[in-house]
């Protein structure tokens, strides 16, 4: 652990803070590090990229963004070609995988002049980035979901929901704590475990709290009050939802907040603003979320399986067809690497919500 300084004023403006206020939640501290109008992360990093902190996959295949661009244009076809129609994508990165999308969704010439789009970001530096790459569409920035017009809509998360804050909890004796953050003597940050009670075992799934005693669990408050908002929003106008994350499909137990830190593993107490943060997604709370706000839950599928479906493969040929040697590698290895189970293709997943009434989205016919 590194002094509660750190390198940075974000540091001793947490540390401050405990020392006053006494230990932070783990989603406090987490919100701080990210969020901070000064010194959070996403305020003055310039986080995607192989020049980056981490990569997505808009940025390893182009046709991930096409393949989402097309299965919206499908979706606003069944929903009756509205027109107006709202995209949205909630943490656009880079504009990548709207600049793909959007390619995409011109080979269906009236969707695209249909669409209205709104991005919701954060972070300053990524806005400068997402309106070069994306001027041409002329996109609104917005704070947050509730700036968005009322009207139909189909909405794109792409590692949204992994980086909103989480509680932790965890397993004692009798009951379950809330692990918290202070500040040790050596004025360092550490965990520590607040007072075990009824109303923190509460908080934990039902499926987890007889787990045995140390056992860790994550809660996302925020997921699954975004989750109802996105859903209510189906509820009174016809659209659709995909959420596309890292994380499982069942509550499961265990520790994942982690930090990176150009492309590698780092502490996440150390130097906080400096590094990412980043949750797996409980994707069955978001499922029980949104259907609980009136909206349908298909998912959550497979990253590579969802992709397939759709026909990542004959679009990898299309584009492979007559391209050079080194064009059809790339295309190759950057397909293989969201699809393969041993890389993306299992632990990312796929969840769609829907407006009741609409039928099973492309890709999710199956039921699943």
């Amino acid at each position: 652990m590194s002094d509660a300084t750190g390198s940075t004023g974000l540091g001793a403006r947490i540390a401050r803070r405990i020392r006053a206020e006494g230990p932070l939640s783990v989603a406090a501290f987490m919100a701080m590090a990210l969020h901070d109008p000064e010194y959070g992360y996403y305020r003055h990093q310039y986080p995607i990229g192989r020049d980056g902190d981490f990569i997505t996959a808009p940025e390893i295949s182009q046709i991930f963004g096409e393949l989402i661009g097309l299965w919206c244009a499908d979706l606003w076809r069944r929903m009756g070609a509205p027109d107006p129609v709202t995209i949205v994508e909630l943490g656009p990165g880079r504009g990548v995988l709207l600049a793909d999308f959007l390619r995409a969704a011109g080979t269906v010439p009236e969707f695209r002049r249909a669409m209205r789009l709104y991005l919701v970001e954060a972070s300053p530096v990524l806005r400068v980035a997402q309106a070069e790459c994306l001027a041409a569409a002329a996109p609104v920035f917005v704070a947050d979901l509730d700036a968005v017009p009322e009207g139909s809509l189909l909405l794109v998360a792409n590692e949204f929901f992994d980086a909103l804050p989480v509680r932790q909890f965890v397993r004692c004796r009798n009951q379950w704590a809330e692990r918290l953050v202070a500040v040790d003597e050596g004025g360092r940050f550490v965990f520590v475990d607040g007072r075990e009670s009824a109303l923190a075992t509460a908080l934990v799934p039902a499926a987890l709290r007889d787990s045995p005693a140390g056992t860790i669990a994550e809660i996302c408050p925020s997921s699954a009050a975004l989750a109802g908002g996105i859903a209510s929003r189906l509820v009174r106008h016809e659209g659709a939802a995909l959420l596309i994350d890292y994380g499982h499909g069942v509550a499961t137990p265990g520790a994942t907040l982690a930090a990176v830190r150009l492309h590698r593993a780092a502490d996440v107490l150390e130097d906080p603003g400096m590094a990412d943060l980043s949750v797996h997604v409980d994707f069955a709370a978001i499922a029980v979320a949104a259907v609980a706000a009136g909206a349908q839950a298909y998912g959550p599928m497979p990253q590579g399986r969802f992709l397939t479906a759709l026909g990542a493969d004959a679009r990898l040929a299309a584009l492979c067809a007559g391209a050079p040697r080194d064009r059809r590698d790339r295309l190759e290895r950057g397909l293989t690497r969201l699809i393969d189970p041993r890389e993306m293709g299992t632990l990312f997943k796929a969840l769609a919500l829907v407006s009741p009434g609409l039928p099973a989205p492309a890709g999710f016919e199956a039921g699943l």
